[in-house]
């Protein structure tokens, strides 16, 4: 009967000698490198950073996998109720459904709290700052002090958003009876904007600049609620929390991307003005 140590000297005469080490060592940089391909994490329906397999997630992802030589995989996936769900799933164990996890997922809040209530996953690279917006067309609303002004105006803001919350519950529930709230994003109220159909449209920074910026009709600025987080919040990318080497190389391809202009020409091409985080 050949015991434990026999079997390990079997395998040290075999060609698996050499691989064995690498295999026990392997980590996940170099796993992604030996693969040929990053599988990156996309939330579904974000417009503008991912929709119908386009977006400013997308060409980030390709151009991640480029910084690291290997091929670009996307993994599109539908967010769940919360985000220690979506990092549970995506980032460090995987679907229950089968899929998952990725090697880095996308558009993850750097935010204090959410690290510390989600110890297996490292949080980094910043590159946009989120803000809850409001547009509106300068001809038809001049000026907009408060949300006590749009009482009575049609104001188009996705019901399942902070930006609906915020509305929703604005001055004692008195904007409830002028809001369109049937839109599912930001992007499908200020198109409504756009076309003449409300006089203003409430949803995330990026989701109406990718629409409205530029247009000399609108104007697009901070949502007037004392309860808007005033600064918004930064997004960046998930990875497991052991995947330090991969972390950095991202950091870096960011870093890389952010200072050759590069970063700026892919929110460009959705209409964005990305300043560093």
């Amino acid at each position: 009967m050949i015991g434990r140590r026999g079997i390990l000297r079997a395998l040290g005469a075999g060609p698996l000698a050499a691989t064995l080490p690498e295999l026990l060592s392997a980590t996940p940089l170099s796993k992604v490198k030996s693969r040929g391909s990053l599988v990156v994490g996309l939330y579904k329906d974000m417009p503008p950073f991912h929709a119908d397999g386009a977006g400013i997630d997308v060409e980030l992802g390709r151009a991640l996998a480029e910084s690291l030589g290997v091929a670009f995989s996307p993994l599109p996936f539908p967010a769940d109720e919360n985000m220690g769900d979506d990092l549970r799933n995506m980032v460090w164990k995987g679907h229950y459904l089968g899929y998952g996890p990725a090697d880095v997922l996308l558009h993850v809040p750097v935010d204090r709290p959410l690290m510390e209530a989600n110890p297996q996953v490292r949080v980094f690279a910043p590159y946009w700052r989120e803000r809850v917006m409001i547009a509106r067309n300068v001809e038809q609303l001049p000026a907009l002090d408060s949300l006590a002004a749009l009482a009575g105006k049609a104001v188009a803001v996705p019901g399942q958003s902070l930006a609906g919350w915020l509305l929703i519950g604005a001055e004692g529930g008195a904007l409830r009876d002028s809001l369109s709230t049937k839109w599912n994003d930001g992007v499908e109220a200020a198109k409504a904007l756009q076309r003449g159909e409300v006089l203003a449209a409430a949803g995330l920074a990026s989701e109406l600049q990718a629409v409205l910026r530029g247009d000399a009709r609108f104007v697009i600025e901070p949502l007037p609620s004392p309860r808007a987080p005033r600064d918004g919040w930064a997004v960046g990318m998930a990875v497991k929390k052991d995947a330090t080497e991969l972390a950095q190389a991202l950091q870096a391809a960011v870093n890389q991307l952010a200072g050759s202009g590069r970063l700026a020409e892919i929110f460009a091409r959705a209409n964005l003005a990305w300043r560093p985080v």
